[in-house]
C-alpha cells in the first residue's frame, strides 16, 4: 500500500490579486513544495548561491503574476534565507515546470532552467513599501 506524502510544512503569505506565496521550512519541505506541491505554471523562487527556503507563488486560477507580485514573492525568498539582513539580494525564479532534482542529490537541492533574476530587499508582505 503506497502512502501519500504529507504536505510540506511551510509559511503561507497571502498576496494581492488572489496570489499566495508558500515558503518551505526545511530541506525536505523545500523538496516537497518544489517538486510535488507546485503546479507546472506556478513560479519558483530561491536566493542565488546561498541556502534559503524555496518559495512557490500560486494563484487559484493560474493567473500570470504582475511584476509587483513577482517582486513580493522574491522578497519573501530573500527574507527566508541566509541573506535576510542584506540590503539587496539576487533571487532566481522560474516556472515550477523548469525545476528538477538531480539523481541522488541531497534534500533541498534542485536544478533550474529558464531562470530570470530579480534584485530585491528581503521583506515579508507586511513590510513591503507602498508603490
Amino acid at each position: 500500500m503506497k502512502r501519500e506524502p504529507l504536505p510540506p510544512d511551510c509559511w503561507h503569505y497571502p498576496l494581492p490579486d488572489g496570489f499566495t506565496a508558500l515558503a518551505g521550512k526545511t530541506d525536505a519541505d523545500n523538496d516537497q513544495l518544489s517538486l510535488k506541491t507546485a503546479r507546472p505554471n506556478d513560479h519558483w523562487f530561491h536566493l542565488s548561491g546561498q541556502p534559503g527556503s524555496h518559495v512557490i507563488l500560486q494563484h487559484p486560477d493560474n493567473a500570470p503574476p504582475s511584476r509587483d507580485i513577482l517582486r513580493a514573492a522574491a522578497a519573501i525568498a530573500a527574507w527566508h534565507s541566509k541573506a535576510r539582513h542584506a540590503s539587496k539580494t539576487t533571487i532566481h525564479y522560474t516556472q515550477a515546470k523548469h525545476v528538477t532534482k538531480p539523481r541522488g542529490a541531497k534534500p533541498g537541492t534542485v536544478q533550474i532552467q529558464h531562470a530570470k533574476t530579480l534584485k530585491v530587499a528581503p521583506a515579508l508582505p507586511t513590510q513591503q513599501p507602498d508603490p
